[in-house]
C-alpha cells in the first residue's frame, strides 16, 4: 500500500496539479492512497516550519509531499516538491501532467475560495462557543509543555465546555510555538477550542480569563523582565476579562513580578493575582514524607518565595500515619505531635527544602518543571472548584494589612479560594518568634521593591 501526503498553500498552482494527480492515482490504483492538506497562505510558513522540524526535513516551497511509512515503523519519508512528485508519478505509475497553466491557476483559485469559506464557517462556529481563554507566557518552556495536556482536562476547569489556548513567547520563538501548536492539536482533545501563537507583545491577554506567567530568565535578565512585567500589567488592564485570574510562577522574584502586575493593572481586583508558592509547599511535603512515609496537609509558606521565607507547620496534619496511635482513613494527627524534634523542623528542615529545590535547577539548568506545573495545577483546581471547599494553600498576595504586614509588597501567606478570588486565612497563630521571621521576610521584599523603583527610574 502506497500512502502519500500532499500538502500545500491553497493558492499554489503547483499544489493544485499535485493534488489532481494524486486524485487520479487514487481513483485508478487499488493500493494507492493520498491524504491532502490544504493550508491557508497566511498559515503556510508556520505550518511548514513546524512540520519539517517535527520530522527532521528541509523544504522551503509549496507543495510538500511525503510518503507515510507508519506500517513500516517510521513517521514519513520526504519525497520533495512538485517536480519530485511529477517524476515519481511518471517513473512508477507512467502518468504525466498534461494540464496547462490556466487550468492550474483555476484549480488554485477554487482551493483558496474553499479555504476562505471553511474559515468563515469555522469563525461562525467559534462565535457560538464561549470558551475559557487561557494565556501562557514563556510558552516555549518545558513547564508549558507539561501544563498544556492537563489544562485541557475537565479536572482543572470542571465547568468549561471549551478552552482556547493562547501561547505567548516574546523571545521570538515562533518556530517553537508553531511546533507546540501542532502537537497540541494532535492531542485531539474534545475540550480544545483553538490554539493561537503570539510573539508580538501588543497582542497579549486579549479576552484572557486565566493568565499563567512562566517567564523566568534568571538574575542576568532581571531588569528587562521587570520592565516587561510592568507592560504585562498594563496589557492585562486593557485587554483581559475583569474577572481574570493571574498566576505568577518561577524561581526569580515571583513576589516582585506579581506586585508589578498588581500595580500596573489598576482596574483589576488585586485578589485575582497570586505568586505561586505551592511548589515550595510540595517540596516541603516531600521532605517530610521521606522521614515519616506520609505527606502532611496544610503546610504554610510565609514571605519571599524565592528569598527569605519560612515553612510553618503549625496547621500541618497527617493521615494514615503508622505510629502508636492509629485510626480510620479520615483520622488525622497533628504533625507537631508525632514529630518531637522541634529543632530539626526549625533549622535543618528549612535548609533542606531550599537545597532540594535548588539542586534540581542546578542539575537540569532550569527550574523544576514538573514541580512547577504541579503547583500551578493545584492552584487552578482550588480556584475553579476542583478541590475540597476551604482547602488552604500558600500564595504570594498583596495582603492589605493582614497579620500587620505591609500592604505595598506581595507576601506569601495562607489563603483559600472562592467566588473567583483569594481570601487570607486569618485563624493562624502568629507569636513573637514567627513575627520576627515575618519581619525579616518583609524587609527583604521591601528592599527588592525599592531597588526596582531605583533601577526603573
Amino acid at each position: 500500500m502506497a500512502k502519500f501526503v500532499v500538502a500545500g498553500k491553497a493558492d499554489c498552482p503547483k499544489y493544485a496539479e499535485a493534488e489532481r494527480l494524486a486524485d487520479i492515482l487514487q481513483g485508478s490504483l487499488p493500493n494507492f492512497r493520498a491524504n491532502k492538506i490544504c493550508v491557508r497562505p497566511d498559515e503556510w510558513k508556520g505550518w511548514l516550519d513546524a512540520t519539517c522540524r517535527k520530522n527532521g526535513w528541509k523544504h522551503e516551497d509549496s507543495p510538500l509531499i511525503w510518503r507515510e511509512l507508519v506500517e513500516q515503523g517510521g513517521k514519513g519519508l520526504l519525497l520533495g516538491g512538485y517536480l519530485d512528485f511529477l517524476n515519481h508519478c511518471k517513473d512508477y505509475y507512467g502518468i504525466s501532467s498534461d494540464v496547462d497553466a490556466e487550468l492550474m491557476l483555476s484549480i488554485a483559485a477554487e482551493n483558496l475560495e474553499a479555504q476562505i469559506k471553511l474559515l468563515q464557517e469555522e469563525q461562525d462556529r467559534l462565535r457560538l462557543i464561549k470558551p475559557v481563554h487561557v494565556w501562557i507566557t514563556g510558552a516555549a518552556s518545558h513547564t508549558s509543555r507539561i501544563l498544556i495536556p492537563n489544562l485541557l482536562s475537565a479536572e482543572i476547569f470542571p465547568e468549561a465546555s471549551a478552552i482556547s489556548l493562547h501561547l505567548l513567547d516574546v523571545e521570538e520563538n515562533q518556530e517553537e510555538l508553531q511546533w507546540l501548536r501542532e502537537e497540541t492539536h494532535a492531542l485531539a482533545l474534545s475540550t480544545l477550542h483553538q490554539v493561537t501563537v503570539h510573539t508580538d507583545l501588543q497582542e497579549a491577554f486579549r479576552e484572557a480569563d486565566v493568565i499563567l506567567l512562566l517567564d523566568d530568565n534568571g538574575e542576568e535578565e532581571k531588569q528587562r523582565v521587570m520592565r516587561r512585567y510592568r507592560e504585562f500589567g498594563r496589557l492585562i488592564d486593557a485587554g483581559a476579562s475583569k474577572g481574570v485570574k493571574v498566576i505568577v510562577s518561577g524561581d526569580s522574584y515571583p513576589n516582585l513580578r506579581c506586585l508589578l502586575l498588581v500595580e500596573s493593572a489598576t482596574s483589576i481586583d488585586s485578589h485575582q493575582f497570586v505568586a505561586m508558592a505551592t511548589q515550595l509547599e510540595n517540596e516541603a511535603r516531600a521532605v517530610i514524607a521521606e522521614k515519616i512515609n506520609v505527606r502532611p496537609t496544610e503546610v504554610i509558606i510565609w514571605g519571599n518565595i524565592s528569598g527569605v521565607s519560612y515553612i510553618d507547620l503549625q496547621r500541618a496534619k497527617v493521615f494514615n500515619f503508622q505510629g502508636p496511635i492509629k485510626g480510620p482513613a479520615f483520622f488525622s494527627q497533628s504533625l507537631s505531635r508525632i514529630w518531637p524534634d522541634r529543632k530539626w523542623l526549625e533549622t535543618d528542615f528549612q535548609d533542606l527544602v531550599r537545597r532540594r529545590r535548588e539542586g534540581v535547577t542546578s542539575k537540569t539548568g532550569r527550574a523544576a518543571s514538573f514541580s512547577a506545573a504541579n503547583g500551578i495545577l493545584r492552584v487552578l483546581k482550588a480556584w475553579f472548584g476542583g478541590c475540597g471547599p476551604g482547602e488552604t494553600l500558600s500564595a504570594g498576595v498583596r495582603t492589605s494589612g493582614h497579620f500587620n504586614l505591609r500592604d505595598d509588597v506581595v507576601f506569601s501567606v495562607p489563603v483559600t479560594f472562592g467566588e473567583g478570588k483569594w481570601s487570607v486565612v486569618s485563624d493562624v497563630t502568629v507569636g513573637d518568634e514567627l513575627r520576627k521571621r515575618l519581619e525579616l521576610c518583609e524587609d527583604e521584599l521591601y528592599r527588592e521593591k525599592q531597588l526596582e523603583l531605583e533601577n526603573g527610574e
